[in-house]
C-alpha cells in the first residue's frame, strides 16, 4: 500500500516515504527526508531533514526531529549533518532530536529503541540498539550509550559522556561521568549499586556469567587495590570472557573517568 498522507499534513516534494507509511494530521515532514516502510509520523510531529527514519518506527504527537544541533559552533547549512533513526524505534509525544555537527556527522539512534515523551537527544549522541530513555531524560552533545542501556526519567547526563551496555541509571540521577557496562547506578551524586541482575537475567545472561561479572566488578571496584592492577587480576583471571573484555576495554579508553 501506498503511503497515506493526511490532507492537512505538509510533505516537502522531496521526502521519500516508503510503502504504508502514514502521515497523520497537521504534521510536517521536510525536505531530505526518507522515511521507512511501516512507519507512522504522528499528529502534529516534525521531522527536519536529512533525516532517515528505518522502517516500523513511530513517531509521537508534537515530537520534533532532525532540526539544527544546539551548538554555537554549528555553521548551518553548509556544514555536513544528519540524523539516523534505525527500524522500529518508538518515538513519543513531544520528544526532540537533533541533528549532528561535522564533529561526527550525524545523531545516531539505534533499531528498537524505546524514547518516552519528552526525551531530548542532543548532537552527535549514539545510542545504541534497544535503549530506553524514560520521561524527560536529556543528553547533552556526543553522549555514547551502549546496546540495551535504561536511563530512568528525569535524568540529565552530560556532553560526551560514555553510558556502557545493558547498564541502568535510577531515575532522578545526574551523570557526570562514565558508567561502565552491567552496572546498576543511581543518585545525585550517582552511585554504584551492584551489576543490573535483572536486566541481564533479562537479556539471557545466564547464573554463571552474571557471577563472573559480579565477581569482576568486586574487584574493580570493591577492593582495596589500586584501579591499575585490579584491572590486571581481573584480565588475568577472566579477561578471555568477552563480557568481562568488554568491561575492562571500556575502563582502559574512558576519557571523563568513571563514576565508580
Amino acid at each position: 500500500m501506498t503511503a497515506r498522507v493526511h490532507p492537512t499534513a505538509i510533505v516537502d516534494p522531496s521526502a521519500e516515504l516508503g510503502l504504508d507509511v502514514v502521515v497523520e494530521p497537521f504534521a510536517v515532514v521536510g525536505r531530505g527526508v526518507v522515511v521507512g516502510a511501516g512507519t507512522t509520523i504522528g499528529t502534529r510531529a516534525t521531522v527536519y531533514g536529512p533525516t532517515t527514519l528505518g522502517a516500523g518506527c513511530s513517531v509521537g504527537i508534537g515530537a520534533v526531529i532532525g532540526t539544527d544541533p544546539q551548538d554555537l559552533k554549528y555553521e548551518g547549512g553548509g556544514e555536513v549533518s544528519e540524523l539516523v533513526i534505525g527500524e522500529e524505534t518508538n518515538i513519543r509525544e513531544y520528544v526532540t532530536i537533533n541533528r549532528g555537527t561535522s564533529a561526527s556527522g550525524s545523531t545516531v539512534v539505534g533499531p528498537r529503541c524505546y524514547l518516552m515523551s519528552y526525551v531530548h537527544i542532543a548532537h552527535d549522541c549514539r545510542l545504541g540498539e534497544g535503549v530506553i530513555l524514560a520521561n524527560a531524560v536529556q543528553l547533552a552533545g556526543h553522549v555514547d550509550i551502549g546496546a540495551f542501556a535504561q536511563i530512568g526519567g528525569l535524568t540529565p547526563v552530560h556532553q560526551f559522556v560514555r553510558i556502557g551496555a545493558h547498564a541502568f541509571i535510577g531515575g532522578g540521577s545526574r551523570v557526570p561521568q562514565d558508567v561502565p557496562p552491567f552496572a546498576r547506578t543511581a543518585g545525585n551524586p550517582i552511585r554504584f549499586y551492584g551489576i543490573n541482575a535483572v536486566g541481564l537475567r533479562r537479556a539471557g545472561f545466564d547464573a554463571d556469567l552474571r557471577l563472573t561479572i559480579q565477581r569482576a566488578y568486586r574487584v574493580l571496584f570493591n577492593s582495596t587495590l589500586p584501579r591499575s592492577e585490579a584491572i590486571d587480576r581481573v584480565r588475568d583471571g577472566s579477561g578471555h570472557i568477552p563480557e568481562v573484555g568488554q568491561l575492562l576495554d571500556f575502563l582502559a579508553t574512558s576519557e571523563r573517568g568513571v563514576m565508580v
